[in-house]
């Protein structure tokens, strides 16, 4: 739906500083303001997740963060966004919505130095963020090479927890592997950014994990074989995809994307699900120089990323994800 709405707009008269714009959907602007550093912009924001105001507001934090540092970025500043049923919601639940936000904001380092808030029929908040990045340094959604290794930064399947949330099924373990999942900052971004061996780097957001690789696959000119034993996902989250729990998004992430994936024939739905699982503040996918894999790694794990893990490699060929594996269950 968002390239049908972008497809009909005029396109912009020609930009020079403009660096990176919606063209491969990237995942913020970046505008060059001299010669070597570049402003780096985006939202984002959406209705609760969650019932406790101050981890909804930690989570959305969390995710419009998270957009900055997958360019290679550090955020410098922050808008609030906010839109509350003002006759239905207390300005108590309200504040600690903010405080979730500005919690997480401390932790970055990013001030929040005003916003927006309209009265509206459900509760948003997000937030606009700025960022600082060295031209240098960014990362875009294109650039992966062949024979590039592939590693994802956390582990996913919080779409499942937030559906089993909404329906009010989520034990208080899956709620903790939630919350620890989805307020873990990609500050780390930042560095990788500063390397060069690193050619490729984005967020796994609403689109999946298939997704997303798909756009890097589509912009990289490059295919990609995927080892689905090697991907790590949350264990509460793949005990709710096996049990059916399953999301709306997912099926329109399968509509829109498997014209470019090979998936075994006999891959359980579940396993299929989880590839196409929409996830909230997720993780920082990177395909990096294979020399270099095992070292981008390390830096993942040194900096408290457990669950990064190696999960594929590019190669040349049409852009078409081939899952080889098929993981199996205890």
């Amino acid at each position: 739906m968002l390239r049908e709405l972008l497809a009909n707009l005029p396109k912009p008269d020609h930009n020079a500083d403009l660096l990176v714009g919606h063209e491969t959907g990237d995942d913020a602007a970046v505008y060059r303001i001299d010669e070597t550093r570049a402003m780096v912009a985006t939202t984002d924001f959406f209705m609760p997740l969650v019932d406790d105001p101050f981890d909804f507001g930690r989570i959305s934090a969390t995710n419009a963060l998270s957009d900055v540092y997958a360019v290679g970025g550090r955020p410098v500043l922050a808008l609030a966004i906010v839109g509350m049923p003002v006759d239905k919601v207390s300005t108590a639940t309200i504040q600690q919505v903010l405080a979730g936000g500005a919690a997480v904001c401390k932790a970055a380092g990013v001030p929040i130095a005003g916003g927006h808030s309209i009265d509206t029929l459900e509760p948003i908040y997000g937030l606009a963020v700025i960022g600082m990045v060295d031209i240098k340094n960014i990362k875009r959604n294109i650039g992966a090479r062949p024979g590039d290794a592939l590693i994802l930064g956390k582990a996913i399947g919080t779409g499942f927890l937030a559906s089993a949330m909404k329906a009010g099924t989520l034990s208080p373990d899956g709620y903790r592997e939630m919350i620890d999942c989805t307020t873990r900052l990609n500050d780390i971004g930042a560095e990788l950014g500063e390397r060069a061996d690193i050619h490729a780097m984005t967020d796994i957001t609403g689109f999946g994990l298939l997704g997303h690789l798909s756009e890097v696959c589509q912009g990289s000119h490059v295919a990609a074989r995927l080892d689905l034993g090697a991907v790590p996902m949350l264990s509460a989250g793949r005990e709710l995809a096996q049990a059916g729990v399953n999301t709306g998004a997912t099926g329109r992430n399968r509509a829109e994307f498997s014209a470019g994936v090979a998936l075994p024939g006999d891959l359980p739905d579940w396993q299929n699900n989880m590839l196409y699982d929409p996830q909230t503040a997720g993780p920082l996918l990177v395909a990096c120089d294979p020399g270099a894999a095992d070292e981008v790694l390390a830096l993942f794990h040194a900096r408290g990323f457990d669950a990064a893990a190696i999960i594929g490699h590019c190669h040349p060929g049409e852009p078409i994800i081939t899952v080889s594996s098929i993981i199996t269950v205890s």
